[in-house]
């Protein structure tokens, strides 16, 4: 006894399936406008701290959820830093 063979499907909207593919691998984070990436100056001597706790909660908790490395949460952070908020004028 065999199979019957499944069904072929065309592929006739290309622009829409292109489109279904790039949102298929999106990702929506919503951050708190209030949070601040940058740290607050410690006062001591000695080089200051680039980014405060929050961030690097936020990210070390990305990179643990999502089983990412350290530099894929890294280039993710800094897209999200980069981008503009959301209802932004330009």
């Amino acid at each position: 006894m065999s199979r019957p063979t499944p069904p072929t499907y065309k592929t006739r909207n290309w622009p829409a399936y292109n489109e279904a593919l790039k949102r298929r691998g999106s990702l929506t984070i919503w951050f708190d406008p209030a949070m601040t990436w940058e740290a607050a100056p410690t006062g001591r001597r000695g080089r200051q701290p680039a980014y405060g706790d929050a961030a690097i909660q936020t990210c070390l908790t990305m990179k643990v959820l999502f089983g990412m490395a350290l530099r894929q949460t890294t280039g993710l952070s800094i897209g999200a830093q980069n981008c503009p908020p959301i209802g932004a004028q330009f």
